[in-house]
């Protein structure tokens, strides 16, 4: 397709087509930049639309050309939690769409549709048969005809409390397995009327949803389809299906169609780190070449280079980026301004984005605290500036460091090793956490941006603190691993993971791993990897997780056999506790770094006693029955200590003294914390 675009524009210099607008015929895009939408929950808060008005403000100021807000219920069996349906709703989402248009009128907020369906936690939710999906408890009840009518009716009142609200438009949900998507497949719509059984019956409740809303909201407002392009299903929707039902969008008054890939109860992991750069993008390019309408494309897109290639190859007409707008509200600004070095990239964790959200609490940013608490944390510039040592160029001292000297307090960042980072510098050699690089380039560039005075291979004491004049010190030295209290602790077939990711030791063919957190999962990762990071390469991604972008059998899955090459290894991931292997891990992406060693041969064993290391091997018993693991090697990823020893030897200073990150508080590596809690103290010193 051919979209236009305004021929007075500036053409920028390095980002042509990001920054180029985007002629919708009733109206324009001022640049082809989307933040798609995030879920945050402050719908539900006390003073929550205060705080997202603040939220979306910032990422207006921040230049990008649209964005989508987090799903909205469009009833109360939709499940969100958040609904607009009454004068009321639309009085309360004022404030954000005025808020977002007194930054720019020309930027364009969209509000998302969303009927969980039979992922709804309420006992009220429907669906088009009585099929459970597998990470709900509850059976949907099966809607009958005035049902369906009634949903239908509600998405359009919806709509028009939304233009009601002052919203440009909005997006309608039709993927991911909420309430659109399951009339589309037939695994989960088993109806014999007129809204089931072939496809074209299927396809129309959401193209009786769209004909409507486009009836009751006139021309003039944007109306948004967001297609599961490729579901990633066994038995989902074919190629052939996709194309019509967005053809058939189009034909029922839809603006755009934005294409999302997956359910999320899918086997394949579309938004982690281990998934490449704009995987999915090439989908989005054949669905638009069928179209006539702009399309958006989604997913792993965290930088203004990445988005301006898929710009260029033609596979989308604007760029949707979510998360990577939590990370940094200002992407858009700094790409246009050429400071992408400045860039805080959205890594894919989830830590504190998707998992907060699947588990009720407040959204943030791991990388950005400030995300959604705009009205509570900010980097004002300090009235009484100190002079402040940090110890420690970890996440957490980094962080201190960079709000603190952005305050205008003089800072000097002390650490004993050659580079900054800490424990970050052993998670970006581990496949598929390639990320973790930027995140330290980002630090690096905000030292010399906030005049840091960075001083590596630098070990210093209490004594030389004391010496310095320092009127305030931050201890933020990290851990030291645990070293579990059993016989044989000190043999030579014991060893550190620090040092096996550091490749200082020459891993045996047989190995047990003790330790199932994060750390262990991530030796496993290392020692069975063999060849590309499917995170750097979209073809061994393909393979390893079983997708099959040419051919595009249905859900792009069907029939498709994953094919992992691991290291001629054998290891055995051990932990004590009698709960499955893994649980502990994040809830969106926990499940990929389980299934990812499995694929790998990766053995998981839960409820080990511990006896011995010797000659032999580990010596272990499983539910009372002795055991003898026969390895090489046995590495130790038994949790962590706080290295305080620097913060204690300060008690009697009388230097004022914090105390952050592992060095406060560790009982599994969590950078989420770490930067969370030094930029609050930062902040407010």
């Amino acid at each position: 397709m051919t979209v236009s675009a305004s021929a007075q524009a500036p053409v920028h210099d390095k980002y042509p087509r990001l920054f180029t607008p985007l002629d919708l015929g009733f109206t324009q895009l001022k640049n082809r930049a989307l933040m798609g939408s995030m879920h945050t929950g402050l719908e539900e808060v006390e003073g929550g639309f205060e705080r997202l008005a603040a939220y979306f403000a910032e990422r207006a100021r921040g230049g990008v050309g649209m964005m989508i807000t987090g799903g909205i219920s469009p009833n109360e069996e939709g499940g969100m939690g958040s609904e607009m349906s009454t004068p009321q709703h639309a009085q309360e989402h004022r404030q954000v769409t005025e808020a977002v248009h007194a930054v720019d009128p020309s930027i364009k907020i969209c509000m998302q549709i969303l009927h969980a369906g039979p992922l709804a936690h309420t006992p009220k939710l429907v669906g088009p048969s009585a099929v459970r999906s597998r990470l709900s408890k509850l059976v949907p009840n099966e809607l009958d005809e005035a049902g369906v009518q009634k949903q239908i009716n509600d998405h359009v009142q919806c709509a028009k409390m939304a233009k009601l609200a002052g919203y440009d438009g909005v997006e309608i949900i039709g993927s991911a397995g909420y309430l659109l998507s399951t009339f589309l497949v037939e695994k989960t719509n088993q109806r014999e009327d007129q809204w089931g059984g072939n496809y074209e019956n299927r396809m129309r409740f959401p193209l009786e949803i769209m004909r409507r809303c486009r009836a009751e909201v006139g021309p003039n407002f944007i109306l948004i389809f967001r297609i599961a392009a490729m579901d990633m299903l066994q038995g989902g929707m074919s190629w052939d299906e996709v194309v019509l039902l967005a053809k058939e969008m189009e034909k029922a008054g839809a603006t755009i169609i934005s294409t999302h890939f997956t359910w999320h109860e899918s086997a394949v992991p579309t938004i982690a780190t281990m998934v490449p750069r704009a995987a999915f993008s090439g989908v989005t390019g054949r669905l638009r070449k069928e179209l006539n309408i702009p399309c958006i494309t989604s997913n792993r897109i965290n930088m203004p280079d990445v988005a301006e290639q898929v710009l260029a190859d033609e596979e989308a007409d604007i760029i949707s980026m979510a998360r990577p707008m939590l990370a940094d509200a200002e992407l858009v600004k700094k790409a246009f301004e050429g400071r992408e070095d400045e860039i805080n990239t959205c890594i894919g964790c989830n830590q504190a984005c998707l998992d907060h959200g699947f588990e009720g609490k407040e959204i943030s940013c791991l990388v950005n605290p400030r995300a959604c608490h705009e009205t509570m944390l900010n980097y004002e510039p300090s009235t009484s500036p100190k002079k402040i040592a940090v110890v420690g160029a970890g996440p957490a001292g980094l962080a201190y460091a960079t709000v603190a000297a952005e305050r205008g307090h003089a800072v000097t960042l002390y650490d004993a090793g050659t580079e900054i980072g800490g424990q970050f510098n052993l998670a970006k050699q581990v496949p598929g956490k390639e990320e973790f690089y930027e995140t330290l380039r980002y630090y690096a560039r905000m030292m010399d941006v906030h005049h840091v005075d960075v001083r590596l291979n630098t070990r210093v004491s209490a004594d030389d603190l004391k010496l310095g004049g320092y009127e305030h010190v931050v201890v933020a030295t990290g851990i030291t691993p645990r070293i579990p209290n059993i016989e044989g602790i000190d043999h030579p077939k014991a060893v550190s993971y620090i040092d096996v990711i550091r490749g200082t030791v020459d891993v045996g063919k047989k190995v047990a791993v003790m330790g199932a957190g994060g750390i262990g999962f991530d030796v496993s990762e290392l020692l069975m990897h063999k060849g590309v990071s499917a995170a750097m390469d979209k073809t061994v991604f393909a393979r390893e997780w079983g997708v099959d972008f040419d051919n595009h059998p249905r859900g792009g899955v069907t029939g498709v056999v994953p094919q992992v090459e691991a290291a001629d290894r054998e290891v055995f991931l051990l932990q004590r506790k009698s709960t499955p292997v893994g649980r502990g891990l994040g809830k969106t992406t926990g499940w990929t770094h389980r299934m990812s060693l499995g694929k790998r041969g990766v053995q998981m064993i839960n409820g080990v006693e511990y006896h011995r290391i010797d000659d032999e091997g580990l010596h272990i018993s499983i539910e009372g029955q002795p055991q003898l693991l026969a390895v090489d090697h046995v590495i130790i990823c038994a949790g962590q200590l706080p290295a305080r020893d620097l913060f204690d030897d300060l008690a009697d200073s009388g230097i004022a003294t914090s105390l952050v990150g592992g060095a406060c508080e560790a009982a599994e590596l969590d950078a989420k914390a770490a930067i969370n809690q030094s930029s609050y103290l930062a902040a407010a010193l």
